[in-house]
């Protein structure tokens, strides 16, 4: 069957030394929590060519990636798990240096896994303890966050051999900035929005400089959720873009991505767009589809996700 055909997927090496697909396959589906939906979907990609999933505690999608993962190694897609790219994420409410490795365990009992690839400070906050919710609508229920106590504790998980690599999300250049001046193990990954409307120049250039892999969230605009938009799909200088190569707009979009050295999670549970967006290394953009792509309005969807209220300094007024 066609759809059973595998992609060759490139890696990046991380700092850690460890390789990573550049395309992860996201998880985060918050608009159905069957846990068979994202069971199969996970088999369906795993079948091809998917090799690195991203979860997140807060995803609700650990246990049932999990299950496809020993599905997949009964059905033989899979010799092994280390063949697979597991990342997952920590939630606010567990962002505190005492919570961060019973966090973990919690994850890896959840996946049914003995270690994570990647494990990520989710957002560069933290919530009372215990009040695990996907989104917060009290300021009250925000507290101070000690980055350094928490990434010390990462740093911890790591020598456990519990977490391969570690890194953040969604911090800014001054967060960075911060935690690399204490960082005995830097971060490996800084996992952010980006795709061609939000398209985070100075950002990408700082992770570069200091050997930072940024993977993209939301790589086509996350249309249908909350906080996405049609930027990407509906863009018409995309659209022109696309027409030209004879390709459809999100592995343009994706293309893009690839060719600026990042690494992304997109997120399709339909057999064929799964398929789809894997098969964007037969070509290349040309100066003209730059010129076009620079022209795209740049906004920031995810403006203040996870909270319903603003956060001051969230992004530090970066762009």
């Amino acid at each position: 069957m066609s759809s059973t055909k595998q992609v060759a997927i490139p890696n990046v090496v991380l700092q850690s030394s460890f390789r990573m697909p550049v395309i992860g396959f996201g998880t985060a589906a918050f608009e159905t929590d069957d846990g068979d939906v994202h069971k199969q979907a996970v088999i369906e990609a795993i079948k091809v060519g998917y090799r690195h999933f991203d979860t997140a505690s807060v995803y609700g999608s650990e246990q049932a990636l999990g299950e496809a993962i020993a599905e997949a190694l009964k059905l033989g897609l899979i010799s092994s798990r280390d063949e697979l790219f597991i990342t997952s994420k920590l939630w606010l409410s567990d962002n505190h240096p005492d919570l961060v490795l019973p966090a973990l365990r919690r994850s890896l009992q959840n996946l049914g896994l003995e270690y994570l690839d990647l494990y990520l400070i989710h957002w560069p906050m933290s919530a009372k303890p215990g009040l695990f919710k996907a989104s917060y609508d009290d300021e009250n229920d925000l507290v101070p966050f000690d980055l350094k106590g928490v990434w010390t504790s990462l740093e911890q998980c790591h020598k456990l051999g519990l977490a391969k690599s570690i890194g953040v999300s969604n911090f800014s250049i001054n967060k960075l900035e911060h935690l690399l001046s204490f960082a005995t193990i830097p971060p490996a990954v800084n996992q952010v929005e980006m795709n061609a409307s939000w398209q985070q120049k100075n950002l990408t250039e700082y992770c570069k400089a200091k050997s930072i892999i940024v993977t993209a969230y939301s790589p086509l605009g996350a249309k249908g959720t909350s906080w996405g938009s049609n930027d990407v799909m509906d863009s018409e200088l995309l659209k022109e873009v696309a027409q030209a190569h004879g390709k459809p707009v999100a592995q343009v979009s994706l293309r893009w991505l690839y060719e600026q050295g990042v690494t992304f999670a997109v997120k399709s549970y339909n057999k064929e767009r799964m398929k789809e967006n894997l098969e964007i290394f037969d070509f290349s953009l040309t100066s003209d589809d730059y010129q076009k792509i620079n022209q795209i309005k740049q906004t920031r969807k995810s403006v203040n996700n996870p909270t319903t209220f603003v956060v001051a300094d969230l992004f530090d007024g970066e762009n």
